[in-house]
């Protein structure tokens, strides 16, 4: 996945873009860029399918609602697939698509260019925080 993350972000961008492609890209960043959508795709890329209360546990500070919400939008977006399950209690897993996947490693590069910045980053916060 990171070597294809560092591949996309090699590609040279188009001199003209679609805006349905702009209006989606728009769209996607505003969802993603919350939290919750990046945890629960990161955790979702890690373990694989997981039941809801599986998810909830594995992302600290998240409420059922929020998690609800956001499970609902990504499933709208077809990034995860919602499984129910005809079992007393109802039982329901979810799963990243292939579209999810996809979008993981597409802001994988996020997590690379924090890595490779993480010192500047933290030296330019520094000199911010100390002029005071």
């Amino acid at each position: 996945m990171v070597a294809r993350a560092r591949a996309i972000a090699e590609t040279t961008p188009p001199d003209t873009v679609d805006p349905k492609v702009e209006a989606l890209v728009t769209q996607l960043i505003g969802r993603v860029a919350d939290k919750w959508t990046m945890l629960i795709l990161e955790l979702l890329e890690e373990q694989g399918e997981l039941r809801f209360t599986q998810i909830f546990r594995g992302i600290d500070g998240i409420s059922q609602k929020m998690l609800t919400q956001t499970l609902r939008q990504m499933e709208r977006d077809g990034l995860v697939t919602r499984t129910v399950h005809a079992v007393v209690p109802p039982r329901v897993d979810y799963r990243l698509t292939h579209l999810g996947n996809s979008l993981g490693a597409a802001f994988c590069g996020v997590w690379l260019w924090a890595e490779e910045h993480l010192n500047e980053v933290e030296a330019a916060r520094t000199a911010f925080d100390t002029r005071g």
